[in-house]
């Protein structure tokens, strides 16, 4: 085989791939809604109905006013503590000068971006640090990441306590999965993990490693201890307001589930909705697995989810304007610097 072809060969492979992870993505997805569809159905067969109007009956009898009372202040107090928690890791490890007010229009912008996928709107906000504030685009990514990565352990620490809390009701919804088991585990690898990052990454450990000085990696290698802490309490009212938010509305839509429950469940549900799958099928599935009795809950959590998630690109929509200024502006607001 000649070069030419064996470089052609490889670049067809590379083409390739992206497609069929989408392919297994939808693959995934549609399977993940089947499995939902086909505990919908037996529940309305039960009750002598169609799926449809099991459905129907279930968001007919919901109270939508009170509802888009709880979930439009929840959908501003999200994106304001986000915002803050954005700023606050921008401010540490890109840019000193850059305010809280200054990170609302990008991190709202963003919001629209994300409704076609999350790392585009994580690419957006890096790219407004090297327009306005001279931020080299991987540092900028490496706060995402930081970001990311706190969000994860946030769940799992809120979820760790609603299962020591309430192991009982984790008991009692282990008819489908070994649910203790399968927590315990996860807790446990990632209590052990945190410290074995933290040794890594001041370079306490492995020393001739060269992969901690990656440029993407750059606020994992300035990062203390205390700046994870901090970053998890500016980040937990969302995760607090978001278990109170879904206990009430499903009181709404007349779904008896206790707190305790929606505390310890709620996180990874979070969690299997980080999953690259279209729709949050993930946790769509989860939803109905974690509440056997109320297989209907999978389609509720669809639908907060959709309005959640066009309710910022509202937001995003109102800083815009704003946003498109300073992102497309030929003046730097501030050196860069840190």
């Amino acid at each position: 085989m000649s070069e030419r072809a064996a470089e052609e060969s490889g670049t067809e492979e590379r083409k390739s791939r992206p497609l069929l992870m989408q392919l297994l993505s939808w693959a995934t997805a549609c399977g993940c809604f089947y499995l939902v569809y086909g505990r919908i159905a037996a529940a309305a067969a039960r009750q002598s109905q169609t799926p449809l109007a099991y459905l129907l009956e279930f968001f007919g009898e919901a109270n939508w006013w009170l509802w888009l009372g709880l979930m439009i202040p929840y959908s501003i107090f999200f994106f304001l503590v986000d915002a803050h928690a954005s700023w606050r890791v921008i401010r540490w490890y890109n840019a000193p000068a850059i305010r809280y007010l200054d990170v609302l229009p990008i991190r709202a912008s963003a919001y629209i971006l994300s409704l076609m996928n999350e790392q585009v709107g994580k690419g957006a906000m890096s790219l407004y640090l090297w327009r306005r504030y001279q931020v080299p685009g991987w540092e900028a990514v490496s706060s995402m990441i930081l970001l990311g990565m706190v969000e994860i352990y946030q769940l799992l620490l809120f979820s760790s306590v609603g299962v020591m809390l309430y192991f009982d009701l984790v008991q009692e919804a282990s008819t489908q999965l070994p649910l203790p088991r399968i927590l315990a585990t996860v807790y446990v690898v990632a209590a052990v993990y945190f410290p074995v990052h933290l040794l890594y990454f001041s370079g306490r450990i492995f020393p001739g490693s060269s992969l901690r000085d990656t440029k993407v990696l750059y606020a994992l290698r300035k990062a203390k201890a205390l700046d994870y802490l901090l970053v998890l309490l500016f980040k937990a009212p969302n995760l607090l307001m978001a278990v109170m938010i879904y206990t009430l509305a499903l009181e709404l839509f007349h779904v008896d589930i206790a707190f305790g429950q929606m505390l310890a469940f709620l996180p990874v549900i979070f969690l299997a909705a980080a999953l690259p799958l279209p729709f949050h099928a993930g946790a769509l599935l989860l939803w109905t697995v974690l509440f056997p009795d109320y297989p209907e809950v999978g389609a509720f959590s669809l639908v907060m989810h959709t309005f959640f998630v066009l309710f910022n690109a509202v937001i995003g929509l109102i800083f815009l304007p704003r946003a498109n200024r300073e992102l497309f502006s030929d003046q730097p607001a501030a050196p860069g610097t840190r």
